[in-house]
């Protein structure tokens, strides 16, 4: 998959903005990216990370998001973080701290041992 991006220095406009003392709205990135098979731009994102930030920092940190979805997909579907059914906060507390401790040893696995290519 390939897009383009383009970063651009902004003043994003809203009430709950707070305003610098000179008045002026703080400046955000606007990162837009344009797949090359689209007709215009299909993504945006504001980051308000500072002005000599790269744009290719700017676009994996925007990218790094499919990521956290996939692993809370993970806990949830593959190591039942959503199967607790107790009624404790101590039950609760027990079975999240179990499941990251278990998502932790399967990326751990997952990063130092990863399958020779052509096994199962």
């Amino acid at each position: 998959m390939r897009s383009r991006f383009v970063a651009l220095r902004v003043r994003p406009a809203n009430r709950t903005i707070p305003r610098g003392e000179d008045g002026v709205l703080p400046q955000a990135w606007l990162l837009a990216e344009w797949p090359d098979d689209a007709a215009q731009p299909t993504d945006f994102w504001l980051a308000t990370l500072p002005e000599d930030t790269p744009i290719a920092e700017l676009v994996r940190l925007a990218k790094i998001r499919w990521r956290i979805e996939h692993d809370y997909r993970e806990l949830k579907t593959g190591l039942g973080l959503d199967h607790f059914e107790g009624r404790s906060w101590l039950g609760w507390h027990h079975h999240a701290t179990l499941v990251t401790a278990a998502h932790l040893f399967l990326t751990t696995l997952r990063l130092t041992a990863p399958k020779a290519t052509g096994q199962a």
